[in-house]
Formats: structure tokens, C-alpha cells, sequence
């Protein structure tokens, strides 16, 4: 029987426990410091057993998922090093920085136990026990980050038991890794956050601003709503990849200053023109650290329980409704009703039906 430890059974821990759960000679044994917790990991039925004991939990195990925030990697690395574990044991993460555990395990002296970093590409706006889903990493990248010493048996077998999440596994340096994630995620969420803060600021002595910023901008800077503690040890731990990506970013942001002072057309049109040929080139859909939408608007009349009547036929369907919102004023977008689903198929589903029953539905 294989043991798999889970420290730390929420959103990411939670799923990859639904995942392995079941299997053929797997036993999932999850760990949290809090009773209430332990006790919402059994009703739940994601674990096959649960315990506040780290050396509980850690014993015999053949692999250990460290799924806690990043902030404190370090310091559950640290008390595994102190427990007398499974040789052989593989001890890896899900967090979304990896060059610093990967140093902070190459300290400590962790026995006949290996470290292999992780970090699955994947997520959902929601978060907690509550919010697991075996589906959560299928399709997503999955990538581990080995280091030269790493024996390539133990690499196989965690490989091999990553099947189940049925995501597509890569690996990478974890240096590079920091330095690419910080780029597509980590970046762009400094950018968002300090965009809404700068629009905050003029609205607070005109609130106009925040009434026309409902539509578009409040969407293409949803993730300026991200859980802030977990983003400070994320962004603090990838300092300095961050503060050298700021650099550049302050270039480019320079660069469209002098084509305005310029006043030059053809910069600025060649400058949308670069990025909307790149962008288009990017894989649609595809599970990544900034979760897709699976959206569509809808036009429908100004009748009493439109709204109603279009959430009951999705619902008459099985078609799981992530979330509906009525779009009073967005520029460019037809329709007024936002449909929001968790997964493709559930979006093509409800245009297939909303369009056979004569309803306009736009992208």
C-alpha cells in the first residue's frame, strides 16, 4: 500500500486527495493543525484517514504533498527534516514560487528522503476543502522542477503517480521557473493591483470614475481581487526575479510615453499590432495560473424574470451556472446578461440551448 500525506487539504491539496483517493493500493492521509479542519476532511470524504500529528501523518509515507501556503514551506521542511522518514520518501509542494524551497530542502539534511518541487498550474476563484474537484488539474500543466541530483527513479515515480490528476507534466529548472511565472502571473498581478489602485484614487474626488469602470476595466482587472496574504508571500518570495520584470515593465510603459509625446500613429498602431499577433498565438482555454472564464453575454428583452427563466432552463439541463450578472452599460459588448461557467463544456452546452430557443448569444 502506498502512503500519500497531505499537508494541508484546501483547494489544491484537496483535489490532488480526490484524485489519488480510490485509486488501486492508495491510502490518503490528510494533516492540518486545526481539529475542525481534520474533522471537515473526513465528513467530506476526501481523505481516507486525517490527524493534527505531524509525525502521524508523516510516518511511513511515501509521499508527502506539501500544499500550504508559500510562506510557510519553509518552515514545514524544516520540521520534516526532523522526523524519522521513509526512505525513499518523495517530499514535494504545489507552491508557485519553487527556487527558494528547492534551496531551503538542500540545506537541511533530509535523510534517505528526496525533494522534487511542484507547482500544478491550476486553480479556481473559490478556495477551501469545499471548493476540491478531482477534474481541477486535468488538462492543466503540471510542472516539477528537479535538480541535478535528483535521481531520476524517484522523478518516475512521482510522474507516475501525477497520472491521476491527469494534467500534463513538464519539468523545469526552478530558477527559470521563478523567472517565467514571475513573468505571466506574478507580474500581471502587480500591474492589475496597481491599476485599480490608480483608478481608486481618482474616484475618491470623482465617483464617476468607479460608476464608468463597472463594465470592461472591472473584468480585465479581476485579479486585483486575489486573496492579499497569499499574494505577499508570493511576490516577496520572487523578489528579486519581480524587481528586475519591474524594470522592464517601466520600459515598455516608457516606450508608449515617447510614441504620445511623439504623437506617432504608427508606433502606437505597430505596438497593438505586435501584441495582438503574439496573444493570437497563444493557446486558448488551456488551465493556467490566471483561470480562464467561460463566459458568454446574452441579449435578452427587459421582461420581469428573464433572468429567472434563463437561470431555471440552464439549471432544467444540468448545466452548472458558475455565476450571472447583468451588464448595465459595457461598450462594445452586445449583449446584457453575463453567463459565467466553471468548465468549456457547460459554456457550449448553454449556447447550444439558448440559441436553439432563439436567444443571441455573443462571446
Amino acid at each position: 500500500m502506498t502512503k500519500i500525506a497531505i499537508f494541508g487539504v484546501g483547494l489544491m491539496g484537496g483535489s490532488l486527495a480526490l484524485c489519488f483517493r480510490g485509486k488501486p493500493d492508495l491510502y490518503v492521509v490528510g494533516h492540518s493543525v486545526r481539529e475542525s479542519s481534520v474533522a471537515k476532511y473526513i465528513e467530506r470524504g476526501v481523505v481516507d484517514h486525517a490527524t493534527t500529528s505531524m509525525e502521524e501523518a508523516a510516518a511511513e509515507a511515501d509521499f508527502i504533498f506539501l500544499c500550504v501556503p508559500v510562506g510557510s514551506l519553509a518552515e514545514y521542511v524544516e520540521q520534516l527534516s526532523k522526523l524519522p522518514l521513509k526512505p525513499g520518501c518523495i517530499i514535494t509542494d504545489v507552491g508557485s514560487t519553487k527556487a527558494s524551497v528547492a534551496a531551503c530542502a538542500r540545506q537541511l539534511q533530509l535523510g534517505e528522503a528526496i525533494f522534487i518541487g511542484g507547482h500544478p498550474m491550476a486553480g479556481s476563484e473559490r478556495s477551501g476543502v469545499e471548493a476540491a474537484t478531482a477534474h481541477l488539474y486535468e488538462n492543466a500543466y503540471y510542472v516539477l522542477t528537479p535538480e541535478p541530483g535528483t535521481p531520476p527513479e524517484a522523478l518516475a515515480r512521482l510522474q507516475a503517480l501525477l497520472t491521476y490528476t491527469k494534467a500534463k507534466i513538464v519539468s523545469v529548472d526552478p530558477v527559470l521557473h521563478d523567472e517565467i511565472v514571475g513573468a505571466i502571473s506574478h507580474l500581471p498581478h502587480i500591474i492589475a493591483v496597481a491599476l485599480v489602485n490608480q483608478i481608486r484614487g481618482y474616484h475618491q474626488s470623482n465617483d464617476l470614475y468607479g460608476m464608468l469602470a463597472a463594465g470592461g476595466f472591472r473584468d480585465i482587472t479581476r485579479i486585483a481581487a486575489s486573496e492579499p496574504v497569499v499574494w505577499r508571500d508570493i511576490l516577496l518570495n520572487n523578489k528579486q526575479v519581480l524587481l528586475e520584470l519591474l524594470q522592464d515593465w517601466q520600459l515598455e510603459t516608457a516606450k508608449f510615453v515617447e510614441l504620445l509625446e511623439r504623437e506617432d500613429g504608427d508606433g502606437v498602431e505597430e505596438a497593438f499590432r505586435l501584441a495582438g499577433a503574439f496573444r493570437n498565438q497563444l493557446p486558448e482555454r488551456r488551465k493556467g495560473m490566471i483561470h480562464s472564464l467561460f463566459e458568454c453575454y446574452v441579449d435578452v428583452p427587459d421582461h420581469p424574470g428573464i433572468i429567472g427563466k434563463i437561470a431555471t432552463l440552464l439549471g432544467d439541463q444540468r448545466i452548472n451556472l458558475s455565476n450571472l450578472r447583468i451588464i448595465e452599460s459595457r461598450e462594445d459588448v452586445p449583449g446584457i446578461l453575463r453567463l459565467s461557467f466553471r468548465e468549456q463544456p457547460d459554456l457550449d452546452a448553454a449556447r447550444e440551448l439558448l440559441e436553439s430557443l432563439g436567444y443571441a448569444v455573443h462571446d
